[in-house]
């Protein structure tokens, strides 16, 4: 009955004619990719405000429902509210209803009408506008206020239409403290990335490293590649730049578990995709896995956008530096293999003649 309710009230907000927030929040997209920055300036913002409007009416109305003698009696017993509601015909309440257990799962509400009520206060929040007018900020240059938004659109992640866009978020914060070379707030904001990889956090992440890098040390790389998998390629490049980060502020150890972590899940890609493409790939060295790639753009464009022979280099490097120096020649050996590796190769070429610590100036802002 209530859904019922729901479908066939029209609520005075809907009766205005008003466009609805989430189109217009499309409309600020458009423009923004337009072009158009101080047009979608004024459509997030207006989102925002429709949005909020429209809650707060919702909200009113379980306020005005909740002040009925009636109702009072019913001890905040939201069962029982509901009951009242489909009896009496109390449409914009039953709105209300409808639209929050669409957004919320009931059993959060612990049969509570109050809960119900300061659930819809928090509807309010609309994470997207706030991103969006980060975004419109961020293009301008105006950076500071920038982070201000896209903090406010991350605190508010829990009403994110789009499961994971969270990472979205802070890989923005990310980059603006990688511009402002502000790198204490760049590793705290990584880490809350990390923290969603569960591979990497807590003490079984601690322990799953320390057996990987045992396998690294004592069975190289290909075995290394054939025991462990990792897909969770959202968070390769923060674990690309802060293994780069650390290599310049001399933690190489830190450097070496975050780069490993990097070339692990780069070749994870690659080797997932060629399973997918071809049904009797096995993976049983790096250089047949290159080898299998010459005729992939897609993957060699990957290789790139990831730097792959690059953080291949830095990882020798990183090693070299924490006293595990037969790896990483192996790992400098495999790059002077590859001449497609470009520098890296020369590189590697050199640190084979005569190894040395090398040291990094601004290597995360290049």
């Amino acid at each position: 009955m209530l859904l019922l309710l729901s479908v066939s009230g029209l609520s005075a907000q809907q009766q205005r004619g008003t466009r609805p927030y989430w189109f217009i929040l499309e409309e600020g997209k458009f423009a923004f990719r337009s072009g158009n920055y101080g047009e979608a300036l004024i459509a997030f913002e207006e989102a925002k405000r429709e949005r909020r409007s429209k809650y707060e009416y919702m909200e009113q109305a379980m306020i005005d429902l909740l002040s009925i003698y009636e109702v009072r009696r019913m001890e905040d017993n939201l069962e029982k509210i509901e009951q009242y509601i489909d009896e009496r015909h109390h449409v914009d309440a039953a709105d209300a209803l409808a639209e929050l257990y669409y957004r919320v799962p009931k059993d959060v509400l612990e049969g509570s009408a109050e809960k119900a009520l300061e659930e819809l206060g928090r509807l309010k929040a609309y994470p997207e506008a706030e991103y969006w007018i980060g975004e419109v900020y961020r293009i301008e240059g105006e950076l500071n206020i920038a982070l201000i938004q896209y903090q406010r659109a991350y605190d508010q992640r829990k009403f994110l239409e789009n499961t994971g866009f969270e990472i979205e978020i802070l890989y923005k914060m990310l980059d603006i403290f990688k511009i402002q070379q502000n790198y204490s707030n760049l590793e705290a904001k990584a880490q809350d990335i990390l923290a969603l990889d569960t591979r990497w956090a807590g003490d079984e992440g601690l322990r799953t490293r320390n057996a990987m890098m045992r396998i690294l040390e004592n069975e190289g790389i290909n075995r290394f590649l054939i025991v462990y998998r990792h897909n969770n390629f959202v968070v390769e490049r923060v674990h690309r730049l802060l293994g780069l980060y650390y290599y310049a502020i001399e933690r190489y150890d830190r450097a070496a578990e975050h780069l490993m972590f990097s070339v692990l899940i780069q070749n994870t890609l690659l080797i997932e995709e060629m399973l997918l493409n071809q049904y009797d790939f096995s993976f049983t060295t790096l250089h047949d896995l290159l080898a299998s790639l010459s005729r992939r753009r897609d993957l060699i464009e990957y290789m790139d956008d990831v730097d792959y022979y690059k953080t291949m280099y830095y990882f020798g490097a990183a090693l070299f530096s924490a006293g595990k120096t037969a790896l990483a020649q192996k790992l400098w050996s495999f790059l002077t293999t590859r001449p497609e590796s470009g520098e890296w190769s020369g590189r590697a070429r050199n640190q084979l003649r005569r190894p040395f610590v090398e040291k990094v100036q601004d290597i995360v802002v290049d």
